[in-house]
């Protein structure tokens, strides 16, 4: 979770005005540069008036849209493709359980939780994720809601409501559910495991794995930890938190503004942007870019933020990161004690991705030694080399090597016997279908 600073305080009405008048001020510059007289003047600034504009409305009106699933058809073994529709198996004020019903299609043996984290961006952000799932798993996913538009009468949300939303959902799904949660919800997800292992062992999930989640952020410092390190509680409170305006229905709610949020991830690599925008405006100055090109594709989920909740966002902070309180097996929930030494059953995979630069390798699989009731036999690990935060759950690093390797972790622990199970991994010297292609969200720079 990118907590990076930013200097002073800005009203949340106020950063919504500037983002609102950039947006009209990419509108007015779309429209004047592309205005019929000035193609009598062959001069290129008329074309780059036109470009900036163009680039510049599309990319401050993605920051108050949330994203659609847009889940393509899945081809099915009897040829067809099969519709994807985007169901809520349960609602909730702060975040429902979605289900991605296939079609025609008998519900697949492997059902999968995908958590997916709150820490800025939409559930959406996992979009490839649940789309390379699907052929092979019936996949539901946390899609968590923005809190501007929660109510102040739904009262407070922070880590324990969320653990309690985990722990709600995996027993929903049954004991065959395989979870697997991403950067932020991995300690907590680690936590409702250990909460359904002492309270409901009969709703137990099968299968738990962990993907570049800050278990143990002490393990390996990153840029993400010092800050967090380095601030005081009501430092963090003065700086990040705005109470919501009253264009939203939660008006009055305390909450980290996305638009704050962004000003920090744009700034930890904030060169890589600067190109990365500088090079589309050419292109659509030159006419070479497309609706559907990889800065579309990418900026358009990357630039649409969620504010969290105020009391989510510094319980996180000051519990996860400052306190270690998952860390040092001191985490409670209600003033319970959550013992993570009591998962005994539920197989417990790590992956972590070598240039991970929000978590680094070591914070995530130090979960495993703190299953002390686990046996090796349920315990595995994986460190991707090369991949960066992203790319270990939805870019190339993902398709190619760590999807395999988690679907037959799942396999594993279902008791199917070896020689029925599909074989998904890439033997060695097969050719890399993605070879010289290159994949931004592979690397550690364009970390979200």
């Amino acid at each position: 979770m990118p907590i990076k600073g930013i200097k002073g305080v800005v009203s949340y009405d106020a950063m919504e005005t500037i983002r609102n008048t950039n947006e009209w001020l990419g509108a007015t510059a779309r429209a004047l540069g592309s205005y019929p007289m000035f193609a009598l003047n062959p001069h290129p600034v008329f074309k780059l008036m036109s470009a900036w504009g163009r680039v510049t409305e599309r990319s401050f009106a993605r920051m108050v849209i949330k994203p659609d699933w847009e889940i393509p058809p899945i081809a099915g073994e009897d040829g067809q493709d099969h519709i994807v529709y985007v169901e809520p198996e349960m609602r909730r004020p702060f975040g429902d359980l979605v289900h991605f019903r296939v079609a025609r299609r008998t519900p697949s043996a492997r059902k999968v939780l995908l958590v997916a984290p709150m820490s800025g961006h939409y559930a959406t952000l996992m979009r490839s994720t649940v789309t390379s799932l699907l052929p092979d798993c019936e996949v539901y996913v946390t899609d968590w809601h923005n809190a501007r538009d929660i109510p102040v009468s739904e009262g407070k949300f922070d880590i324990e409501d969320y653990t309690r939303y985990l722990v709600d959902f995996i027993r929903h799904l049954g004991p065959d559910t395989n979870v697997i949660a991403v950067c932020q919800p991995a300690p907590l997800a680690l936590a409702a495991a250990a909460i359904l292992a002492e309270d409901d062992p009969k709703s137990q999930p099968r299968t738990l794995t962990l993907i570049g989640g800050p278990v143990d952020p002490d393990a390996a410092a990153t840029e993400v930890t010092d800050f967090g390190n380095r601030v005081t509680m009501g430092e963090l409170e003065h700086m990040m938190i705005q109470s919501v305006g009253f264009k939203y229905r939660g008006a009055g709610r305390m909450v980290y503004p996305g638009l704050a949020q962004l000003s920090s991830f744009i700034a930890m690599n904030a060169e890589t942007h600067a190109k990365a925008f500088t090079d589309k405006i050419f292109n659509e100055a030159r006419g070479t870019a497309t609706e559907g090109d990889k800065h579309n594709k990418f900026y358009d989920e990357y630039l649409a933020v969620m504010d969290m909740t105020a009391e989510f966002y510094l319980s996180t902070v000051e519990r996860i990161f400052k306190n270690l309180e998952i860390a040092q097996n001191r985490f409670t929930v209600e003033g319970k004690p959550v013992d993570i030494g009591k998962i005994t059953e539920v197989a417990v995979m790590t992956v972590e991705g070598a240039n991970d630069d929000i978590s680094a390798p070591g914070q995530c699989v130090a979960a495993l030694d703190m299953c002390t009731g686990l046996p090796d036999s349920k315990k595995a690990q994986h460190l991707e080399p090369g991949a960066g935060h992203y790319g270990i759950f939805a870019g190339k690093s993902w398709r190619l090597n760590i999807r395999p390797l988690v679907l037959d972790f799942i396999d594993e622990h279902a008791g199917t016997p070896e020689e029925t199970r599909p074989k998904r991994r890439r033997k060695t010297g097969d050719p890399n279908p993605d070879c010289g292609a290159q994949d931004p969200m592979d690397s550690g720079k364009m970390a979200v």
